[in-house]
This record gives C-alpha cells, structure tokens and sequence, in this order.
C-alpha cells in the first residue's frame, strides 16, 4: 500500500498538539511519521533510520519490539486484557509484585498501581499526607523538593517540581512547596567536586529541615540524577545524608526512580549506591520497557498500616485509576525482570558504560565550549557554555542545543538535548558500533553549530 508521507504530515499538523512542544516550531521541523522499530531503532516511512538514543523519552529499556516482550504481551491478549483492580486481581499484578521484592531495597512491599509517572508521584505524596493525619499529626501538611526538580505534569507533581520552564507560569495554581538548593556538582558553591566531597550541601537542607521539618509530610527526590534539569549528577553522600534527615525529624522520603531505576544508573535502583531505602519509591518509564504507560508507588507496611481499619473510621486511601493493575502492562513488566535477569542486562550495561563513558570525555571534553562531561552507568551529558573559564551559559534566545538536535536528526540520531545539554540515555542493550556512531554525530553536529 503507497503511503503518502505529506498527506501523513499535514494531517498529524491539523489535529495533533505534540507534548513538551512549540508547534510553531513543527513549520520548519515537520513531525517525523514512524513505521517501526527494531532494537535501537526506528525507522520512517520515508526509510530512514534513526538511532534512539534517548530511549524514547528514557522509558524504551531493552529495544523496540524486543521479541520477549511482545510474545507475552501477545499471550496475555488473548487471556485478559483488563479487569477491575478493585476487589479484583490477576496473576500478572501478583507475580510482578513477588517478583519486584526481590530486588526492591529492604521494606518496600506494599504497592499502589497508578498509570504514569506523574500519577504515581501525587498518590505517593497523598498517600504520605493521610498517612501523618491518622497517625497524629495533622500539622504534617508541607512537602519538599529540590532546586532544578522535575516529578511530572500534574499539578502536586509540577509543584514539587523546580525547572521553570514547566512550572512558571502555573505557579499560581501550585502547592506552597518548601524548595531546598539541592547539588549543583558542575557549579559546586563549596568548589568541590561531587566524587570525593561530603555532601557539604546538605548544609541547605539541614536548615529547611530545621525550619519546617515539624510541617513537613514528605520530600520528594530524584535519587542521584535530576534528570530534566540537564542530568545533573551528585553524590550518593548526599542521599545518606538526607535518609538521616527525614527519620531526625519524622519526614517520609519519596524517591522517584521514574527516571533513574532499572539500571539506568548502573545499579537497578539510584537509591542502591547509597544503600539506603525510602519510604516511598514512584517507578514507571523501564518498569514496562516502554511498552504500556504503568506506574508503581510502593510502600513500607508501617505507612500501609496506617490505614487498614474499620471501613467506618474512614481511613482508606481513596485513589484510584482506570487501568490500574491493567494486565497487559504487568505482563510486559514481568517479562522485563525476567530479562534482565536472565540476560544478566545490567551487569552487560555496566561494562558497556565503561567504554561509552572514556570514548565521549576523549571526544567531547576538550572542546572549547564543553563545560561538564557527567556520566552514571549508560547516561552521558555534555553541558555547553558559552564560556569555560566561567561556566557562563549560552543565551537562551540561540537554543544551540535545538539546533545541534536539528543537525543530527538529518544524520539519522534522535538527541533531543535538554536546553544546551547534550545528553546520550540509549537503551540498555546500545552495542559498541552504534555508541561509536552517535558519538561521532553528535560531535560533528556541535562543532557545526558552535564553530
């Protein structure tokens, strides 16, 4: 059958409102209509094939249309497709829960379906807030979170969030959240750098805590990588530090690992470099290797005890969605342990990263206009100044980084950098040939750029 790829074009234009989009931008930059993909890839109608080395949005973990996945999602069709989680459940959701366990830090068993990101992130911050009610203390109804967060879209997660471009023109609408300066390794205020200090920075949260700890129900981090704020990395110290903290003064930690956990970091959980365990912990993204949009908050049974009672004394957790616990989704979940078990993945991942890691410093760090090289298990970020020696940013009115995005989309890469900080968070299974290609592009495409 003949595609008419412009006819596609004008079509998505007409009735389509891309996420995380200027649309004006689309006149120039038309939409890029998929056919398929396999592993890395994808590839349009127009057969190009482009490198996903940002993992479609962080969340495709082991390739596309990887062959596991698929067959058990294809056998779970034809037995259940979804089914009320309430009073109801299915052996997929139990499975997936046993399995999830094992491999969870110590003390989280108790798990709320939710089906995105975001959505996991307010029913943990709910769940945290009810929580402190019913056990004595009401007061507890504040939430913190660091500079240059990002937990989602909806709205108590936007206002837990702290990069303005998201956030500022809601800020009206948003939760009273009490913001902390959180690490900042590449503009250290002590001069310091992120692999042999001691977390002097928490000296910022020691003080909020001491301000509002009696108020607070909760604070909510990325473990280790803020993500959307350009992947800043900083020290498992500092998450120690902060466990500490929140048991001082009675404040559940929320970590999200949306971004962060199923070996993203190295480790199959951020939180594991520090050896410690939250209160809470949000997954999504790796949790169904891209496949069905999926969430988990997942609890201690002292947070789940809180509210089993009486149904009259009222102290249910009231939150629920539509396809919470849907099968599919659990399905596609439990194939994901099971191959990252069995293929050992992540262990794979960690050598990879070595390689990855040493061939995008040689390449990139040198350069002129290159301020920081950070990396943690498979992701990479380049951050881009206009000048090294003061770590100056570009003006924003240039968007190099969206150019260097155009540049490589035309050489088959999807970099989609995050302001003028590159970033390469390819799939867990991203081979040596395609490490070397994406490297190359990118490089040529900045210098291109900025030279």
């Amino acid at each position: 059958m003949h595609i008419d790829i412009d006819d596609l074009v004008n079509k998505d234009l007409k009735h389509i409102w891309h996420p995380c989009s200027q649309m004006m931008d689309y006149e120039e930059l038309k939409p890029i209509i998929i056919e398929r993909g396999e592993g890395v890839n994808l590839y349009s109608y127009d057969n190009k094939k482009y490198i996903d080395v940002v993992s479609s949005w962080w969340c495709n973990l082991l390739g596309h249309c990887n062959k596991r996945i698929s067959n058990a999602l294809k056998k779970q069709l034809d037995t259940l497709e979804h089914v009320i989680f309430a009073n109801f459940s299915h052996i997929k959701a139990i499975e997936l829960c046993e399995e999830l366990c094992k491999v969870l830090p110590s003390g989280l068993e108790k798990f709320c379906f939710t089906d995105n990101g975001s959505s996991a992130i307010e029913a943990a911050m709910k769940m945290s807030f009810q929580y402190h009610y019913q056990t004595g203390n009401p007061q507890k109804t504040r939430f913190m979170a660091l500079s240059d967060a990002y937990h989602g879209e909806t709205i108590g997660a936007l206002s837990v969030g702290g990069v303005d471009l998201y956030s500022e023109i809601y800020k009206p609408v948003l939760l009273d959240v009490i913001r902390i300066q959180g690490p900042d390794c590449y503009r250290c205020p002590y001069g310091l750098n992120c692999k042999n200090c001691n977390a002097q920075c928490i000296e910022f949260a020691k003080d909020s805590f001491e301000k509002w700890g009696d108020k607070t129900s909760a604070i909510v981090i990325e473990p280790l990588v803020q993500a959307a704020a350009g992947m800043k990395i900083y020290s498992p110290k500092y998450l120690s530090a902060l466990r500490k903290l929140c048991d001082e003064y009675n404040v559940h930690l929320i970590a999200d690992e949306i971004a962060t956990g199923y070996g993203r970091t190295g480790k199959m959980f951020a939180c594991d470099y520090a050896g410690i365990s939250p209160d809470i912990m949000c997954l999504s993204k790796g949790l169904t290797g891209g496949y069905m949009p999926m969430a988990l908050a997942v609890t201690t049974k002292k947070i789940y005890d809180a509210f089993y009672a009486p149904y009259l004394e009222g102290k249910a957790f009231m939150h629920s969605h539509t396809y919470s616990g849907n099968p599919l989704a659990c399905a596609a979940a439990c194939e994901v342990l099971k191959i990252l078990r069995e293929e050992n993945i992540i262990e794979h991942a960690q050598k990879k990263a070595l390689y990855f890691n040493s061939e995008i410093v040689k390449r990139f760090f040198e350069h002129k206009n290159v301020g920081d090289v950070r990396s943690i298990g498979l992701i990479n970020a380049i951050e881009l100044v206009s000048d090294k020696k003061t770590k100056t940013p570009f003006d924003s009115k240039y968007r190099v980084g969206y150019q260097i995005y155009k540049k490589a989309l035309e050489k088959g890469v999807i970099l989609r950098p995050l302001g003028d900080v590159i970033y390469f968070n390819p799939p867990l299974i991203i081979e040596k040939d395609d490490m070397d290609y994406v490297i190359n592009v990118a490089y040529d495409c900045m210098c291109g750029v900025l030279n």
